[in-house]
């Protein structure tokens, strides 16, 4: 037995399947939306307009849906807390593994620590004289006692901070579908926000492009659903049918929500960009639901984005915990992060990656533009290098179960549109990565250039470091190691 084989099977003797379908569904949709949809997505449709706006989500959109199919298959067949990591490991190599592994745990403890900054300049709307380390350390505090309760803790807590969330945004959509028909907020403006100026695109292909980046950053989480599919009480059915069926409702949120604001408020109007900057009172849904009449828009709407950043902290605490636990299994991190609680919970995992959190924090207060920037920065990538980690170990696995005489039968899930859905998806993310510093290469700023592009080299010096020690090589196909994980439902 391999050890990666020993460390599954000692995972799932040690983690507590306490995750429902409807927990996975909810942790599905609430990584995907948050502040980038309540208050940047004015900025994406200020930048290309109603029409750019909504071709590049659809673009990203397709890249993710094909992201999600490669996980859910390789998730229903082998569902354990590593999640990429162990496919890539499996898949790949050891060491690309490692890094997958690494970098995805840093990227969601760095997240938390950003959550917590946010969480202060939101309570500030209410209490303005409160320091904000303050509330940091008493939310860092609550959302680490869930987490320690047990996986069933933390997916119920997810699920109702989700379920604010999308609560409003289908009250959002239903206003904005009431204001376009003139029921509800006076006078309907028709198309014609749609036909103004250079409506509907605007800037030409490369602001298309530059939604892409933002539009990327607003679909990560959703691969989150991989890592909660080693705790699913039944995984085999209720991961494809979340990662799958959420899909749409998200892309029906997003796009929705651009058609109601793009349709609404005009492209031109200063607050979808200054909205951006943090200012609810005139974020496209304040501004969107002050017109339809609601009182108290801006303090709703304030109070949903708090519920948005506490679950944004709450899953990352809970993803970069697994990942940790899941390292230390495969014996790549120290071995006291693979022992859990009695309720099934990587304790030591989840206490580290909570004092990151607290560190990043304390790092935001002494040096905001200095330490904690470049953190935040190296951090920037490493969702989508996930992503490209993902296609990679899927377009692995599928010829390796393939060339070793297996039938795609054998799989509870197979994604439809292998081998064309994780290409398509490795080189749009490629792109993505690419043009992340677009903007400070066409204006010729080092510092700018080096601040995009941190996390890339970092990542890349990981793997081929591990790889140069190890003595580490890719997996021959007939070699690699397909087997699955048959877990029923109690």
């Amino acid at each position: 037995m391999s050890q990666t084989e020993t460390s599954t099977a000692g995972e799932q003797q040690e983690l507590k399947r306490g995750l429902t379908a409807r927990h996975m569904q909810m942790i599905a949709i609430g990584g995907a939306i948050g502040t980038g949809l309540f208050v940047a997505s004015g900025k994406t449709i200020s930048t290309a307009g109603p029409g750019g706006a909504i071709l590049a989500y659809g673009l990203i959109g397709i890249m993710v849906l094909f992201l999600m199919q490669s996980l859910g298959e390789m998730a229903a067949h082998l569902p354990v807390p590593g999640s990429f990591q162990t496919y890539a490991t499996r898949y790949v190599s050891d060491s690309f593994g490692f890094a997958m592994g690494w970098n995805y745990w840093f990227n969601w403890a760095i997240t938390v620590a950003a959550e917590l900054v946010a969480v202060g300049e939101v309570m500030k709307y209410w209490l303005p004289d409160v320091h904000p380390a303050v509330w940091a350390g008493g939310f860092l505090v609550l959302l680490t006692a869930i987490n320690a309760l047990s996986a069933k803790a933390y997916g119920e807590s997810e699920f109702w901070l989700a379920f604010i969330k999308v609560a409003t945004v289908i009250i959002f959509l239903v206003a904005g579908v009431a204001m376009i028909f003139g029921i509800i907020g006076g006078a309907s403006p028709g198309v014609s926000h749609w036909t103004e100026g250079e409506a509907p695109f605007v800037g030409g292909p490369m602001a298309v492009f530059a939604i892409f980046m933002v539009a990327g950053f607003s679909f990560q989480g959703t691969e989150m659903i991989g890592v909660a599919a080693g705790e699913s009480a039944n995984p085999r059915r209720d991961v494809p049918r979340a990662l799958t069926s959420v899909f749409w409702r998200i892309m029906l949120f997003y796009i929705g929500a651009i058609l109601v604001i793009g349709t609404l408020i005009s492209y031109a109007d200063p607050n979808l960009l200054t909205a951006a900057d943090g200012d609810i009172s005139i974020s496209p849904f304040t501004l969107i639901f002050e017109r339809a009449g609601i009182a108290f828009a801006a303090a709703a709407m304030n109070a949903v984005i708090l519920t948005a950043v506490l679950s944004a902290g709450n899953s990352g605490l809970y993803v970069s915990a697994r990942m940790l636990f899941s390292l230390a299994q495969e014996k790549k991190a120290p071995a006291i992060f693979a022992r859990v609680s009695k309720n099934g919970v990587p304790l030591p995992a989840l206490l580290a990656t909570a004092a990151i959190g607290a560190f990043g924090f304390i790092a935001s207060l002494i040096s905001p533009n200095g330490a904690y920037l470049w953190l935040v920065n190296v951090s920037g990538l490493a969702g989508f290098i996930t992503w490209v980690g993902i296609a990679v170990a899927h377009w692995r696995f599928r010829r390796a179960f393939v060339a070793q005489g297996h039938s795609l039968s054998e799989l509870p899930y197979v994604a439809p549109f292998f081998p064309i859905g994780p290409m398509i998806a490795f080189l749009m993310c490629v792109l993505v990565i690419a043009g992340q510093g677009y903007d400070a290469v066409v204006g010729g700023d080092w510092v700018g250039i080096a601040s995009a592009y941190i996390g890339l080299p970092v990542f890349i010096a990981v793997w081929l470091g591990h790889r140069a020690v190890k003595k580490d090589r890719i997996i021959p196909l007939e070699q690699v190691d397909v087997s699955g994980l048959d877990v029923t439902a109690k």
